[in-house]
């Protein structure tokens, strides 16, 4: 679904489940925290 940035690392991030972003919760560049919603799944 995304890949996070962190300390020139890329982490890929898997959706729990199957399904379309419907709505992404963060801008690129934005400074998230473990538990922050990023995107909304349908």
């Amino acid at each position: 679904v995304i890949i996070l940035e962190s300390m020139k690392m890329e982490i890929p991030v898997e959706a729990p489940r199957a399904g379309s972003v419907r709505e992404i919760k963060v801008a690129e560049g934005q400074t998230v925290q473990e538990g922050d919603t990023v995107a909304i799944l349908e």
